[in-house]
């Protein structure tokens, strides 16, 4: 009975010591999948930041910068709801919540591409090119 006692304890604070190590390290700064989507959110917004497309909301043209502001602005609306990447591009890159319309990037000569494609096609390549790197 003790000994039933004691294991029930000691798998108790097994549990306890998981939940503060991982709590702990996150908070800390160590790698974790938090951590890695927020990177891959961040670098997507860079990425079109630092893009020389043009894109398209509503019909409406915008420059890059103005583009990653209207993101980073639905990103902070939508944050306790996003968790990966691909539910950042869903939510933030996706459409107009007010018209329904899609975003679209145009180059420079004039092709234009749904904006959620276009980020979900660079988030693979970003991915791609981080695989088995640590930070």
């Amino acid at each position: 009975m003790v000994i039933m006692q004691f294991n029930r304890l000691s798998s108790s604070i097994l549990a306890v010591a998981v939940a503060v190590f991982f709590f702990t390290s996150t908070a800390s700064g160590v790698e974790g999948p938090l951590n890695t989507a927020q990177d891959a959110i961040q670098h997507l917004l860079d990425y079109v930041t630092r893009s020389d497309r043009v894109f398209i909301r509503n019909s409406k043209q915008y420059s890059p910068r103005e583009a990653a502001e209207h993101m980073q602005k639905k990103y902070e609306h939508f944050k306790d709801e996003i968790e990966t990447p691909e539910q950042f591009i869903e939510l933030c890159a996706t459409r107009s919540l007010l018209s329904g319309k899609p975003y679209l990037v145009m180059d420079k000569q004039g092709k234009t591409i749904k904006t959620g494609e276009w980020l979900a096609t660079e988030l693979e390549a970003y991915r791609n090119n981080n695989a088995g790197r640590s930070h």
